[in-house]
């Protein structure tokens, strides 16, 4: 459906679902201005029209025949530990881990999780990086998301120990158009692909709509809804031309907020209408560029769901993102070691997160007992194997296009 439709069709069917009540308005077109080396689209893709990660004709029946296979043949196990992105620190007791030997291959096969995570800790210099990323590259039967946090500005961790080119805080080329927007997440991922990685955990499509906010700040594209939304759209585009995976985060937005989820639970108090017209904005038009993922955010959103935070909301995740928003890409949590994570024992937030919808479990806290967890749910029935698969077929699809499954 096309982006205005879902919007008023979002606000009417959350305002019975919630009991709220809410306006919607028109809302102008965003268009991106065609400065640059971008490729002529329009920033907010037509539902009709193919998306970044479109596959060719015929690649889909091929794509869904390997795929489905593999699938068939894994165990519950394999399964389940590819529902997981972990810290190499997570396999290892030295730390940080900055060298892969065949101790630490041994430990990923069993636990053949679906990623690992790098931190600057884990960087040295380009050559190491590349070292390690090689030495995983075919270390196990399905192969492994390989992602940092690489935003630029603050946010970066393969500067300054590598030689990969520096960038501000995204914030500071917002008045310079999508096409800055696209050439700067090209280059980013060219980066990244240089360095053996696969899969960045950008752009942030929050907005910094409270200049309160410490913790976004100036790792959002913009302070206005309309300008992040062609920003973040070019962004994923830019990613992918590069080769790189991408994510949008924090949803359902983190920008308008006080408080710091690496150490709490943040609230945003923004009502359904204010969402829709905000928030949700650059998340939507992200979608429509093609994102990979999209990170769910340690954020209390009572508009939305007024009992559960939105990593274990069904509301949000199942509802909202997918239903309504209609995107059926992979869903990640933010770090299960942030703050916010505290009330949940590991076995408790895997089965609970999993349950609301989300795919890819990030840095549990007990990599072993939230894979146990949910293998237990589902011997229990508390959760089915068809949700399991239904995860694990997400992550196959974009392992399948990312070339990492042989």
């Amino acid at each position: 459906m096309c982006f205005r439709y879902r919007l008023l069709s979002l606000l009417a069917i959350f305002c019975l679902i919630l009991n709220a009540c809410g306006q919607s308005r028109n809302k102008e077109d965003i268009t991106s201005s065609p400065a640059g080396s971008e490729p002529s689209l329009p920033v907010m893709l037509p539902s009709s029209a193919p998306s970044a990660s479109a596959s060719l004709p015929g690649e889909d029946d091929i794509e869904t025949d390997i795929v489905q296979k593999l699938l068939d043949g894994m165990s519950l196990k394999e399964k389940v530990y590819q529902l997981f992105i972990i810290c190499p620190e997570a396999l290892d007791s030295s730390s940080p881990v900055t060298e892969i030997d065949d101790e630490f291959i041994a430990s990923l096969q069993d636990n053949p999780v679906g990623g690992l995570v790098f931190f600057s800790d884990n960087i040295v210099s380009s050559d190491q990086l590349l070292q390690m990323t090689q030495k995983l590259n075919g270390s196990t039967s399905i192969g492994l998301f390989l992602a940092v946090d690489e935003e630029g500005g603050d946010v970066s961790r393969l500067t300054p120990a590598t030689d990969a080119e520096t960038f501000e805080p995204m914030y500071s080329y917002r008045d310079k158009g999508p096409s800055t927007a696209y050439k700067n997440a090209a280059a980013i991922g060219k980066s990244l692909m240089d360095h053996g990685l696969n899969l960045n955990f950008a752009p942030v499509a929050d907005v910094w709509s409270n200049p309160d906010n410490s913790v976004i700040g100036t790792r959002a594209y913009s302070s206005s809804y309309h300008q992040a939304s062609a920003l973040v759209a070019s962004a994923v585009r830019g990613f992918h031309e590069s080769g790189i995976a991408c994510t949008l985060k924090h949803f359902p937005g983190h920008g308008d907020t006080f408080e710091d989820s690496h150490n709490s639970l943040a609230e945003v108090t923004r009502s359904l209408s204010e969402l829709l017209e905000g928030e949700l904005l650059p998340f939507c038009s992200g979608i429509d560029a093609g994102t990979d993922m999209v990170m769910v955010g340690h954020l209390y959103v009572p508009a939305l769901d007024s009992e559960f935070p939105a990593p274990i909301s069904s509301r949000i995740i199942s509802e909202l993102l997918r239903s309504e928003l209609g995107y059926d890409g992979i869903v990640i949590t933010d770090s299960l070691l942030m703050g916010a994570a505290e009330e949940y024992s590991s076995e408790e937030l895997a089965v609970k997160c999993i349950s609301a919808g989300v795919d890819i479990l990030l840095m549990p806290e007990d990599l072993n007992a939230s894979a146990q967890a949910l293998s237990d749910a589902v011997v229990s029935g508390e959760l089915t194997l068809e949700r399991i698969d239904e995860s694990v077929l997400r992550i196959l699809r974009l392992k399948e296009r990312l070339g990492l499954l042989g």
